[in-house]
């Protein structure tokens, strides 16, 4: 059979399903205004017909182009993945769709998408994190519709702000391994330079320096090393950093289960044993360190609630009679310390070395069997 020539029409649409053309197109625009079994008929008759509505013309008179923009840092971690899957749920139920582009971390990449995304008139911008370049800030400010930073807490958002401190991560972490008894406590997580950084992994590492200075200890060992993004070679190049200047660390923190899963095995490989020599504690609670031996301590955030709640927020901000003083501007999702296998309390001091015998007590002593020397059971005391 021939492939017909003429794709099928609005009017072809409204014909067969029995409704004016006006009522096809509200199927499309505004799903929620028409009732259920008119639009079943609607959408059924689509299928029949192999419609497909030119979005463009939609978007000339509704004023809504029904696609939302996301930009994140990077497609690779499962994290962001949650975010995105959590926030895509919750516009399904308008027929609202993402359009996502990634930074690769970089201030000037986020920049590029803004200006690419923003004259395809998206109907809002979700974006992770709050450091961008001043001509961001002015184009998101200038755009006229909602935008949403999440992963994040800043004092002052652009328009809404989804997320949680990342400088109270840093300090939930610290506390946590000053409680079991350490004091020479280092992090490691990636440098940064003017354009590339990972800000918020940074901010956890100053939330975690401040609180080890409260508590009186150096946060000299809170080691920058490599760039970002944070993974399991950083992790282990950068544990291996941090031992060549402090061979003696007793706890670490890592910006992310990734680095912290790859700096536990280049500790297995040098011999060093977690967390009996040294404990150490990740962020973000990602499979790999759930299902790791140990499993690891971690920092975890619901990732797909910070999509969710960011979608939730869009949705009443965008519907025509939104009361915006009614949307929350900053939504705080908060997180939660999940203490596994990795961290243990400090190892206890060894007893001082008794006085050797003289040779004549030596020989008035029983003998005792030999063997090799025993320190686990001190590397478990508290």
């Amino acid at each position: 059979m021939s492939r017909p020539t003429q794709k099928p029409t609005m009017r072809d649409v409204s014909r067969l399903a029995r409704v004016s053309p006006m009522t096809v197109s509200r199927v499309f625009t505004d799903p929620d205004t028409v009732a259920a079994p008119t639009r079943e008929r609607v959408l059924k008759a689509v299928e029949q017909l192999g419609y497909l509505p030119d979005l463009v013309a939609g978007a000339l008179s509704s004023r809504r182009t029904n696609f939302v923009g996301l930009i994140l840092p990077t497609l690779t971690n499962s994290n962001f993945g949650d975010t995105a899957q959590g926030l895509a749920e919750v516009l399904k139920a308008d027929a609202t769709q993402l359009l996502i582009g990634y930074t690769l971390y970089q201030v000037a990449e986020e920049e590029r998408l803004v200006r690419a995304l923003l004259p395809r008139r998206p109907d809002a911008i979700v974006i992770a994190g709050s450091v961008h370049t001043a001509a961001t800030r002015t184009l998101l400010d200038r755009a006229g519709i909602p935008v949403v930073e999440i992963w994040e807490q800043p004092d002052q958002p652009l328009d809404r702000a989804v997320g949680f401190s990342n400088f109270e991560v840093g300090r939930a972490a610290a506390r946590h391994l000053i409680a079991l008894g350490h004091r020479k406590i280092g992090a490691i997580g990636p440098e940064a330079d003017a354009d590339l950084c990972d800000h918020r992994a940074d901010t956890r590492l100053k939330g975690f320096s401040s609180m080890l200075r409260e508590a009186g200890l150096s946060d000299a060992l809170v080691l920058r090393h490599g760039l970002p993004p944070a993974s399991f070679e950083h992790g282990a190049n950068a544990i291996g950093a941090l031992l060549a200047r402090a061979p003696d660390v007793e706890a670490v923190f890592a910006v992310s289960d990734l680095a912290a899963f790859g700096a536990m095995m280049e500790l297995k490989r040098r011999g060093i044993d977690v967390p009996g020599q040294i404990s150490l504690i990740g962020f973000g609670n990602f499979e790999v360190g759930r299902l790791s031996y140990p499993a690891m301590t971690t920092i975890g955030v619901d990732a797909r609630a910070i999509g969710a709640a960011a979608g939730t927020m869009l949705r009443a901000l965008l519907k025509r009679d939104a009361q915006e003083a009614e949307v929350e501007r900053n939504v705080d999702v908060g997180f939660t310390l999940i203490e596994r296998e990795t961290t243990a309390p400090r190892p206890a001091a060894p007893a001082k070395a008794r006085k050797r015998p003289t040779a004549a007590a030596a020989g008035n002593q029983p003998k005792t069997a030999t063997g090799p020397r025993r320190t686990q059971a001190a590397r478990e005391t508290p």
